[in-house]
């Protein structure tokens, strides 16, 4: 599978409703760094349930 913003072999590959997308590692930084400052990245937190204190 390959990145979908690049040519590059994807690192990680998300599905939902049977529809995979790839994304390199470089991609995937640049995403999370958007997320950041984004509200829906606590919205995902919750989602995920992200605990860091284990």
């Amino acid at each position: 599978m390959y990145c979908h913003y690049c040519e590059r072999e994807a690192a990680f590959a998300v599905e939902k409703n049977g529809i995979k997308v790839g994304v390199c590692k470089a991609h995937l930084r640049d995403r999370l760094r958007e997320l950041a400052d984004a509200d829906e990245l606590g919205d995902l937190k919750d989602e995920l349930d992200v605990d860091r204190s284990g």
